[in-house]
């Protein structure tokens, strides 16, 4: 007996197993790696993220090109520091360029709005430096993995140090923008014992801090904590130790107040200066070791904590692809992969805690003279082990 069958309902019939058996075919390797390097190239800011771009590319170019195995493409672009620019570029690179990866970013206000287009593209941010307590708490999500701290850590550390070291009354110094917060929050989260005189938020773009110097004379603290990072900081200094204030005031600050960029362009005023890093050049293991002296060769100046991040973003990338067996598409298997963290970080230990935020340790550093007659960043000790930031307990990460 003839069964007649309508012909449109055989199409359907027909497409709706193709669209099965395509969806049905496993994820195949790549044909090379895409990344989206957007970071802040012009500006006061300038100087970290061209640390950041020349971190990550030395790690392209010491893996012949390639990250995971893979031929790496590496597009860079330009945030200017600006929410507004950093979002419209994202959104570029992440639907037209269509990268598998995203990093670069510096400044905290700029991933905030970032994160937008690219989670919602479902691509995976890998954090060479910003690290918002928003990312690292209830907003936090499966695309985002930060390859370099929580915002609060080393504000954290330099608390501690200060409280340990006996200051009793202290001035405190951020730019008023998400991470400045931060900053004050984490060092005042483990400053104990003493009291806190000012508390100062400055304009992201300030240059001169003439009124902020008068209110240090006037509150006369005995340890002044600055978070003002590149340029910023460099001003900052000049101007505290050429109003004489270094005499009476002891400096702190973290690891991006007292690094290698704000060290070569103030020189020796900065000698003594206390800071707090997850990362030093002196540190003592082979893949530190490796990256100092490829930089040094490479770029003719020792690398800064910024591009050392860059560096262990790239690195982290390269082990997502390669134990994801270049299947990119694959998102749950990057995503293990990434999580694994299967890498040398050039800091060492470093392994990732539930909400995708490193677990490190930090370090106290000095600024000396070595033994080449450079003023440079010295390890004193370790202050944290294995330290976690205060928000992963906030984060329900969603599935991807």
């Amino acid at each position: 007996m003839k069964t007649n069958v309508p012909f449109a309902l055989l199409r359907r019939s027909f497409f709706a197993a193709t669209v099965s058996a395509v969806l049905a075919l496993p994820a195949l390797a790549a044909d090379n790696v895409k990344i989206g390097l957007l970071s802040t190239l012009s500006g006061p800011g300038a100087g970290l993220g061209i640390d950041i771009r020349d971190g990550f590319q030395l790690a392209v170019k010491l893996n012949g090109g390639k990250l995971g195995g893979l031929p790496a493409e590496v597009i860079v672009a330009d945030d200017q520091a600006s929410p507004d620019v950093g979002r419209q570029t994202a959104d570029r690179l992440v639907k037209r360029d269509k990268v598998d990866f995203m990093t670069g970013i510096v400044f905290s206000n700029v991933m905030l709005a970032v994160g937008a287009p690219t989670f919602a593209a479902k691509t995976f941010y890998i954090s060479a430096n910003a690290g918002p307590s928003q990312l690292a708490g209830e907003q936090c999500n499966p695309y985002f993995f930060s390859a370099s701290y929580q915002n609060d850590n080393q504000h954290e550390a330099v608390g501690k140090t200060v409280a340990d070291k006996g200051f009793k009354r202290v001035a405190l110094i951020a730019p008023n923008y998400p991470a400045g917060k931060d900053a004050l929050a984490g060092f005042k989260r483990y400053y104990k014992g003493g009291e806190i005189v000012s508390e100062s938020y400055t304009p992201l773009n300030l240059l001169d801090y003439g009124s902020e110097l008068s209110k240090l004379r006037a509150a006369k603290p005995d340890a002044v904590y600055i978070f003002l990072p590149g340029g910023l900081g460099i001003n900052f200094i000049k101007q505290f130790v050429g109003a004489g204030l270094s005499k009476d005031m002891t400096l702190f600050g973290p690891g991006f107040s007292g690094d290698e960029d704000v060290i070569r362009a103030v020189g020796n005023p900065m000698l003594g200066m206390f800071n707090t890093s997850q990362w030093a050049h002196d540190l003592d293991n082979a893949a530190n070791k490796k990256f100092v002296a490829a930089f040094e060769k490479e770029y003719g100046r020792l690398p800064t904590l910024y591009a050392s991040q860059g560096y262990d973003a790239a690195q982290l990338i390269g082990a997502a692809v390669r134990d994801s067996k270049g299947k990119l598409d694959d998102k749950a298997a990057v995503h293990k992969a990434l999580k694994a963290a299967k890498f040398d970080s050039v800091r060492g230990s470093f392994k990732f805690n539930s909400n995708q935020f490193p677990i490190q340790d930090y370090h106290l550093r000095v600024i000396t003279q070595d033994s080449k007659g450079r003023v440079t960043n010295r390890t004193l000790g370790t202050i944290f082990k294995n330290h976690a930031d205060a928000y992963a307990a906030n984060c329900k990460m969603p599935g991807l």
